[in-house]
């Protein structure tokens, strides 16, 4: 881009220096270090010595030092341009400043983060993009884009000014009224929307209330194997982390009791455990519910894609069963809609509003408006209801494609743990295998398997491979499994 922003010219007033020398070194060394890109356009001598204060003369001069030395082009009607081709004495001059600086950085080596960026840095990294069988990656290619761009053209439209300015941290109004009418239909969930905060998706929620609700040492349950994002957030305040095992009743209460009875808060999927999609059973969900009222504890729960069971109507909500709001509830439309929606909710109790409202605004403040405004129409026109009931029908399709798939290529050892809901399963690995190792293998031939082994914060850890199964055809699932099975074969 020619035309733009131009930085600010320090001058320093030096007696000693005449004022266009000061003029032109400056020029000299912005275009040097790269803060003026070439072919930008620079301000005209009129404008500039305005700016500056100093007569036309002395920009003039400038210039015409500028010119000759190769750094300006441009004439008299046309404007002034920085060079598109710089001289090669002041490349020289950059890559010799460059050199200059390395003994230094060799010296005191590499820059110092923090012990946690440290520590993040050494964590395995999540997966992204359009390989076959990543995880979370919804249908895509069958949203229906026109009806959400008609609605999107509409509010570009019809932008009001108060859509301009700074908002809510909770979010817009209308958007949580239309949220919270969906989740007391869908979910079963009890609130109002003034219990409905907006946040840019589940990762968020997650964030928002471990800064809210812990501080540095506190104990906090974790399911065992748990959701990587869980990890992350609750590290990052400084909580202990305690994992407390999971079995095909879901979290284990009375073992988490035993290990830690005055843990802060408990972080669950009691719908749809993650990674291994067992759903938590009526007597656990009581007993977790009596811990934390009699303990004063704290449930955060992470509801991260029961629209999508099938065969049976969605689970109820553990928040639906709470009556003496200790839960927390967070929820996402990245996997319902599409993920760079980046538009998630939590339900806080009453009197946490204001404290998680307050450590919202040191994040980003407010949500954006704009999608904010689709989503309410998308809601309240019936076209999220008639999309949940399509993809049902083709997840459940999916699913059962991929598990016919694992059965055709793969032997009885590979078992298959499958819940009849989301958009993923898990592969179990049999003996003497590695899943970290079959996961890289994998990634060479485009296939994404986030190993399940990553998953547990303890030793002892199960080998297996999470397989996305909402953003892939039947083509790709097939032509997946195929490489999947020869590396497992091999």
């Amino acid at each position: 881009m020619k035309d733009g922003f131009f930085p600010p010219i320090p001058v320093d007033g030096d007696p000693s220096k005449p004022m266009y020398i000061q003029l032109y070194d400056w020029f000299r060394s912005a275009i040097i270090g790269g803060r003026l890109r070439p072919g930008q356009k620079v301000p005209s001598s009129r404008q500039l010595a305005a700016e500056l204060k100093v007569s036309r003369i002395t920009v003039l001069s400038a210039f015409k030092q500028l010119h000759a030395e190769g750094y300006l082009e441009g004439s008299v009607g046309s404007g002034t341009y920085i060079a598109k081709s710089i001289p090669d004495h002041a490349v020289k001059l950059t890559l010799g400043d460059a050199l200059q600086r390395l003994p230094s950085e060799a010296q005191h080596g590499p820059r110092r983060v923090s012990k946690l960026g440290t520590k993040f840095l050494s964590a395995p990294a999540i997966p992204r993009g359009f390989r076959a069988f990543q995880v979370g990656l919804p249908a895509l290619d069958r949203f229906p884009r026109t009806i959400w761009s008609r609605l999107l053209i509409r509010h570009s439209r019809q932008t009001k000014k108060e859509l301009m300015a700074y908002g809510d941290p909770m979010g817009r109004l209308a958007c949580r009224e239309a949220v919270a009418e969906y989740l007391r239909v869908v979910r079963g969930v009890r609130c109002h929307p003034g219990q409905i905060m907006i946040v840019t998706g589940s990762q968020q929620a997650l964030d928002i209330a471990a800064r809210v609700l812990v501080d540095p040492g506190d104990p906090v349950w974790l399911e065992e194997p748990c959701y990587l994002g869980a990890v992350r957030a609750f590290a990052a305040v400084g909580a202990r982390l305690v994992p407390v095992r999971v079995d095909q009743e879901g979290l284990d209460v009375n073992r988490g009791i035993k290990r830690c009875p005055d843990a802060r808060v408990a972080v669950v999927t009691p719908s749809h455990q993650f990674p291994l999609g067992m759903t938590m059973s009526a007597t656990r969900r009581v007993l977790l519910l009596d811990w934390a009222t009699r303990n004063g504890s704290w449930i955060v729960e992470d509801d991260y894609d029961n629209e999508f069971r099938f065969g049976i109507r969605s689970i109820a909500s553990l928040q639906g069963l709470d009556t003496d709001e200790r839960v927390i509830y967070a929820g996402s439309f990245s996997k319902v809609l599409f993920p760079s929606l980046r538009i998630g909710y939590l339900i806080i109790p009453d009197d946490l509003i204001p404290a998680f409202s307050r450590v919202r605004e040191t994040s980003d403040i407010f949500p954006p408006p704009l999608h904010q405004e689709v989503l309410t129409d998308f809601i309240r026109e019936g076209h999220l209801e008639r999309h949940i009931r399509r993809m049902r029908t083709l997840y459940l399709e999916r699913h059962d494609m991929l598990v016919a798939e694992i059965r055709k290529q793969l032997e009885p050892t590979f078992e298959i743990l499958t819940a009849n809901a989301g958009t993923y399963l898990v592969l179990l690995l049999p003996e003497g295998f590695q899943d970290t190792v079959v996961a890289e293998k994998a990634a060479q031939v485009d296939i994404s398997a986030v190993p399940l082994s990553i998953c547990y914060l303890e030793e002892h850890r199960r080998q297996g491979l999470i397989l996305g199964y909402g953003g892939v055809n039947r083509k790709k699932i097939q032509d997946g499994m195929s490489k999947l099975a020869a590396i497992l074969k091999a």
